[in-house]
């Protein structure tokens, strides 16, 4: 079973995103933490996600999630219909981790199977087209948290989560 793990960055009101970038100042110290993070494992992100993405893709291999393509023209991604054939390609791989990269409609989507999540908390609240999904934090634990230059990142864990070893 392969440990689920959504990484964002989102502000205060929960925005991640705004005309496929991000509404706030650049962070290079969020960017190099989470790429170092996702560098070695399969990520699934949505196709307009994988667009802005397509010069320099993060992770081993890219799930794509699209229902309106079949295939891409990158040998290290494929394309999934969705939440239950995502997790079965995971599953085919030898990792014991996949991170969830968004946009808004795939971290909503993916949100209930979701076992980890490593935010980047940025202050302010700023105005954006995609949004985090909210959670109750009741079912869900802050297993670490580290100050940065403009960010926080928080690592939540789900209460129960049955997290495999790594």
């Amino acid at each position: 079973m392969v440990e689920l793990v959504s990484v964002a960055a989102l502000s205060a009101n929960r925005v991640v995103g705004l005309d496929g970038g991000i509404p706030w100042p650049s962070l290079p110290e969020d960017r190099a933490q989470y790429r170092a993070l996702v560098a070695a494992d399969p990520v699934i992100l949505g196709r307009r996600t994988f667009d802005t993405m397509r010069d320099d893709l993060p992770g081993s291999e890219q799930m794509v999630v699209s229902q309106s393509l079949t295939t891409v023209d990158v040998s290290t991604a494929r394309v999934v219909s969705g939440v239950d054939e995502a997790i079965a390609a995971l599953d085919e791989t030898d990792t014991s981790v996949g991170y969830v990269l968004g946009g808004g409609a795939i971290y909503r989507l993916f949100q209930p199977h979701v076992d980890r999540m490593m935010l980047s908390h940025v202050p302010g609240e700023y105005e954006g087209d995609a949004m985090y999904p909210a959670w109750d934090e009741a079912e869900w634990t802050v297993v670490s948290e580290a100050p940065h230059d403009g960010f926080t990142l928080r690592e939540w864990v789900r209460k129960g989560s049955q997290r495999p070893e790594r």
